[in-house]
């Protein structure tokens, strides 16, 4: 066809209708109907977009090119000004129909209307695409976690017999390509992983599919920052808490005071921490594990304040609470028996035998009997002796209850330091626990 004005000596447009001329876009590009079409796909990564822990879906923005062999599609350069290569529309060529099988919506990806063709029928149909995939995210290791998300490539109605899968690279080079990627987000792409299989739905006809594991990482340093160190913060004045004396109302308000400070930061991170309907991250059984050591150690000061309290009708300490508390466990466990708050209670119990005596001397200077005699006395003198006789009975029942007092002060402070390191033990050994599988899973 002879071409003129504008159109005159075109050599492409000469060239595109030579390819249109009696094409079929509908019928597959090969002579012998028995020759399976090999398309060759590639996979690249450019963002990490979206992971959506909540409703599982993973929103990557990937570079996907995909070639294959056109026999209909085939000219002499030597024909055509020495063109190899020409573009032509996409809706004009045929197209395999490969698709991702793990798509859940339909993203926002830009039309590409062309593909490139080259003189031997190589047809290259390169486009970007937000892929909104469905994936089973795993945020148990939250904030150190490792996604692995698959992008599963398949024709969805052609078998193996008419279109089979390869891939253009080997899987060496596009396991370790991450030219393309911008990493400057919450989420570091590792690697990508690339598996290919032949199956079967009914035993019957065999389909081919190539499979891309997306493996990605999340960066944890804005998390261990805002969720980690404050709770350590709090956990370590915790156990501070404990060094302030036991019989002061002080500890149960500042351990109060904590516990309170703990609720708010729980109710401020709780919408930061991933949330799913098959499992909850180790991060918030961790949060949920401190608060109740707060609240333990709440009670135990409680208890301990309790028993310290200086009380007038205080019963004695059993007998067995002294052997076992006041003698075997301060010899088991190196606590030393003597406080200063037992030692203020002895110097009282001090000076009240100091003023007890005298008492005593000065009733004695003035003349005055410790004892009733059997003389007979004047009923002033009797009033006198039997005052005399109640304030001595009055401060011997009180030297009996500060030492009672002193001897519950001690118990408490025996059984104060031994809850104290074995509530230590117990949360170094959690945090030991957690710092180790955190640190393994962050290497990993």
């Amino acid at each position: 066809v002879q071409h003129s004005g504008r159109f005159a000596n075109a050599t492409l447009v000469r060239l595109s209708e030579f390819l249109s001329g009696g094409y079929k876009k509908g019928v597959r590009p090969v002579k012998d109907w028995r020759t399976s079409t090999i398309v060759a796909i590639d996979l690249m990564v450019y963002s990490i977009l979206n992971v959506d822990e909540k409703n599982q879906v993973l929103t990557t923005y990937v570079w996907y090119r995909q070639s294959w062999t056109d026999e209909f599609l085939v000219w002499n350069p030597e024909d055509f000004d020495e063109v190899k290569q020409v573009s032509i529309p996409t809706a004009n060529v045929w197209v395999p129909d490969i698709l991702i099988n793990e798509f859940v919506d339909v993203g926002k990806s830009p039309d590409i209307p062309y593909v490139y063709v080259t003189h031997d029928g190589l047809v290259r149909n390169y486009k970007p695409i937000q892929v909104v995939t469905a994936c089973t995210l795993n945020i148990y290791n939250f904030p150190f976690d490792v996604q692995k998300c698959s992008l599963t490539f398949q024709s969805w109605l052609h078998t193996i017999d008419d279109i089979n899968i390869t891939l253009m690279r080997t899987p060496e080079e596009l396991k370790e390509d991450k030219s393309v990627f911008m990493n400057q987000g919450e989420w570091e792409l590792l690697h990508i992983l690339s598996n290919y299989k032949i199956f079967s739905v009914d035993n019957d006809d065999y389909y081919a599919e190539m499979k891309f594991h997306v493996v990605i990482r999340r960066r944890p340093l804005f998390y261990t920052v805002n969720l980690l160190l404050p709770s350590i913060f709090l956990m370590v004045m915790d156990i501070v808490g404990f060094y302030l004396p036991p019989d002061s109302g002080e500890r149960v308000s500042f351990k109060i005071t904590l516990l309170l400070g703990y609720s708010v930061f729980l109710i401020i991170v709780s919408d930061t921490l991933p949330a799913t309907a098959i499992g909850t991250p180790l991060i918030g059984v961790y949060f949920v594990v401190c608060m109740a050591l707060l609240v333990i150690s709440l009670t135990e000061t409680v208890l301990i304040v309790r028993l310290v309290h200086k009380q007038d009708l205080q019963t004695p300490v059993p007998h067995w609470v002294k052997y076992v508390v006041l003698e075997r466990a301060p010899v088991l466990f190196c606590i030393h028996k003597k406080h200063r708050l037992c030692s203020r209670l002895s110097s009282q119990a001090s000076d009240l035998d100091h003023y007890k005596d005298n008492s005593y001397a000065g009733l004695i200077r003035m003349g005055l009997p410790p004892v009733p005699s059997r003389d007979p006395t004047p009923p002033v003198m009797d009033n006198i002796l039997q005052e005399v006789t109640a304030i001595r009975h009055f401060l011997e029942k009180r030297d009996r209850a500060r030492e009672v007092a002193k001897e519950w002060l001690q118990v408490g402070y025996v059984l104060d330091v031994l809850l104290f390191r074995v509530y230590l033990v117990a949360m170094v050994a959690y945090s030991i626990t957690l710092g180790t599988l955190w640190s393994v899973w962050q290497v990993a």
